[in-house]
């Protein structure tokens, strides 16, 4: 049998340069084995570093939870975006994940930096934040001290539209929901 390359798991989309490696429901099999092991995180290094002249940016797309998967994909993050629904469960959700990280750094398993907290669903009424998200958002701003507060990501039915029509929010008029998106490009890139 001839063994799978991560070259073999990677797919075009319809964007220029912008490729998926998907994962399915066989991606939590793997978890007991990076649980038992304890080299999660220096696998998927060495996996990322075959293909690390390929792309510029690798964004790894997990769960904020204390899962065998989250500690592998922290533990080999350069940064880390802590996204947060601008809401009182999301907000109480940081402090859970700001705990995590720090354990995980006390530890010598996170030695990446949080490039910025990213509030999302943060509900507006015509142009106007709710004073719900105001409030939220100002406690992401206290709870996260020195990690800044990227701007948010305002709840619409746009985003879903843009997703179903495989096409970015600019094309469809809606550059001010890109907004957020960019900074977040942004802050990458100043890296």
């Amino acid at each position: 049998m001839t063994p799978v390359t991560i070259e073999d798991g990677i797919y075009p989309t319809t964007h220029e340069h912008l490729f998926l490696i998907p994962a399915d429901r066989g991606l939590f099999k793997v978890s007991d084995f990076l649980s038992s092991s304890g080299t999660g995180a220096f696998i998927l290094k060495l996996r990322l570093k075959s293909v690390a002249n390929i792309f510029d940016y690798v964004l790894i797309d997990v769960q904020p939870s204390r899962s065998q998967l989250c500690l592998t994909a922290v533990g080999t993050s350069d940064y880390v975006i802590i996204p947060v629904e601008a809401n009182v469960k999301g907000t109480n959700s940081l402090l859970d994940t700001l705990s995590f990280l720090t354990e995980q750094a006390n530890l010598m398993a996170f030695t990446s930096r949080v490039l910025g907290i990213v509030p999302f669903r943060d509900r507006w009424v015509r142009n106007t934040q709710t004073l719900e998200g105001k409030q939220n958002i100002e406690a992401m701003r206290e709870f996260g001290q020195d990690i800044p507060i990227l701007p948010s990501i305002r709840e619409s039915e746009k985003f879903k539209s843009a997703i179903r029509q495989g096409k970015l929010l600019s094309v469809l008029g809606q550059s001010d929901l890109q907004y957020p998106f960019e900074q977040i490009i942004e802050a990458l890139t100043h890296e």
